[in-house]
């Protein structure tokens, strides 16, 4: 059922860069409440199919703001693109998809940000309300833009909402009436330039809380924007039950959740069914299957070295093939190097293989340059005996190599389905989720 919704004093004339999801969703919000949009991507193989805009693809040409009141922009577009760039110095105001969709939703947001943690905390969050027989939506970095939702759900539906750095950089009214954040670690420095400029942009999610609004921040966090009451939370809270998925960053993000649900009212008996069933997210950890007395671990999410950090944690006292590499993101790999136990070794693929090796000498742990993930798996695969675990976390982003960290991830479990021994007791299960950076 798709509902009338109204438009707050948005111009008649809307820009949209970038026709990715986000910027895809945006185009159809927009268009249904009957605005002009003209559209902008560099890409000229973006799928036409559907998007009711006048598109420009390729190079961009300042005449495409002529006449625009607003531009929107997709999170993948940074900060100073050319048409972001060309916009603020014409006066125009850029916002992005995610506060498009505050505007135009008026339903309750619990936002997840963070640098690790957020898409398995979101799905969690989602998993618990559901359990309660809350009506919720899950949307924003997860996979589901947030403004798809708008004309679509009811009005009293809550929306669990992950936020990255990139969606909160052109953020302006957008108030949840929760912020969760994960943990904070160096990431994205390629995109934001320095620590304190990623840090400042994820805190921006707090910056319109009010006093009956909810800040949930690791313990001992410093302190935050705006007014909210604060709640703290970390791995080692009591917890109505724990939870299914492995480790200990695990239980953490179980900890945030559940501190999150209880301050909304959920009764402590859902929280733990959700606690007690809830299987993880694709790609992030995701036990792919054991073959031949081999595990093989999906961690293609870990697009950082903090996040992979947490995957060799998850396995103890068993011996580890990582799979790392990719795009760097201006980080340094020395405290993953020395993560690295007696007897495990790396295999290195993409632009950051360089990188990685000269972390990886310095720590002498004993490393494969496979330069691609079909050779990496099939150089674990032979290396590995019956106990160890092979484990794509590479620390990176995908774009060297692959479109998205979902395709790397897939063509990880393919390359698994392929290996000699491969059947279908070996087949595991988990929930579908994606991100769109």
């Amino acid at each position: 059922m798709t509902y009338a919704f109204a438009v707050p004093g948005l111009p008649s004339r809307v820009l949209v860069l970038g026709l990715a999801r986000s910027g895809r969703a945006a185009v159809s919000a927009l268009r249904r409440s009957g605005l002009e949009v003209v559209a902008h991507d560099t890409s000229e193989s973006i799928d036409r199919h559907g998007l009711e805009a006048d598109i420009h693809l390729g190079v961009w040409d300042d005449a495409l703001l002529d006449g625009v009141g607003l531009v929107v922009k997709s999170p993948g577009v940074p900060g100073d693109a050319p048409p972001v760039a060309a916009a603020r110095e014409r006066g125009v105001p850029v916002i992005s998809e995610i506060e498009l969709g505050a505007r135009l939703l008026p339903n309750p947001i619990v936002g997840v940000t963070g640098t690790n943690g957020k898409t398995t905390t979101t799905a969690l969050l989602g998993a618990v309300f559901e359990e309660a027989g809350w009506p919720v939506e899950v949307a924003g970095n997860i996979g589901r833009p947030l403004t798809s939702l708008v004309g679509t759900v009811d009005d009293g539906s809550w929306i669990v909402c992950e936020l990255s750095s990139f969606q909160l950089e052109d953020v302006e009214t957008l108030r949840p009436r929760v912020v969760l954040l994960t943990n904070l670690e160096p990431d994205h420095i390629d995109r934001h330039g320095t620590f304190d400029a990623y840090a400042k942009a994820k805190l921006r999610a707090f910056e319109r809380q009010r006093a009956g609004d909810v800040a949930i921040v690791p313990r001992g966090f410093a302190p935050v924007p705006g007014a909210a009451r604060r709640l703290e939370f970390a791995v080692d809270d009591p917890l109505p039950a724990e939870p299914r998925i492995r480790g200990a960053h695990n239980r953490e993000n179980a900890a945030a959740a559940t501190a999150a649900a209880l301050a909304l009212g959920v009764p402590d008996e859902a929280v733990a069914r959700a606690l007690e069933t809830f299987p993880g997210v694709e790609h992030r950890i995701e036990e792919i299957a054991t073959v031949d007395g081999v595990l093989y671990v999906n961690d293609s999410k870990a697009t950082n070295a903090a996040a992979a950090l947490r995957a060799l944690d998850s396995f103890p006292d068993r011996r580890k093939h990582v799979i790392l590499g990719g795009r760097g993101k201006d980080e340094p790999y020395d405290g993953l190097a020395a993560a690295f136990d007696d007897g495990d070794r790396a295999y290195l693929i993409g632009e950051a293989a360089e990188s990685f090796a000269l972390a990886l000498d310095a720590a002498d742990v004993p490393f494969v340059r496979s330069e691609t993930l079909d050779r990496a798996v099939a150089g674990a695969a032979a290396a590995a005996a019956p106990g160890d675990v092979v484990l794509l976390s590479p620390a990176c982003a995908s774009f060297d190599q692959f479109e998205r960290f979902e395709q790397r991830g897939e063509e990880f479990r393919r390359l698994v389905q392929k290996l000699p021994g491969w059947g279908p007791d070996d087949v595991r299960t988990g929930v579908r989720s994606s991100s769109d950076s």
